[in-house]
């Protein structure tokens, strides 16, 4: 069973920084997709960054230039760098996982990011 825990969650004002872990069960982040995703009160879940299996970046638009997904093989860990926080940050952080010898994703517990002043 796979697991997923991520940590680094809190209150921040706006402009400032934090930085989300998720640590993963078992040496397969390297032959898998890792996604960030977030959830606003009353809004869908949608995607903030993904690490592939080269260790390509993508980002939503949303968040390109503030935020720097990366991965840390030794430590099966990977984390998301949150820089220049704005209100509509705000969301729960979820920490995803896909591999194609896996028939379901796995999904971490969430992380609470609040974005405040």
């Amino acid at each position: 069973q796979v697991q997923l825990v991520e940590s680094g969650g809190g209150l921040v004002q706006p402009g400032g920084s934090l930085r989300l872990s998720c640590v993963v069960s078992g040496r397969i982040i390297s032959a898998s997709t890792m996604g960030w995703y977030r959830q606003a009160p009353g809004k869908q879940r949608e995607l903030v960054a993904t690490i592939g299996t080269g260790g390509t970046t993508t980002y939503a638009n949303s968040v390109k230039g503030r935020f720097t997904a990366s991965r840390d093989k030794v430590k099966n860990t990977v984390y998301l760098q949150m820089n220049s926080l704005k209100p509509e940050d705000t969301a729960v952080y979820y920490c995803n996982l896909q591999n194609p010898y896996m028939a379901n994703a796995y999904w971490g517990q969430g992380t609470q990011v609040t974005v405040s002043s």
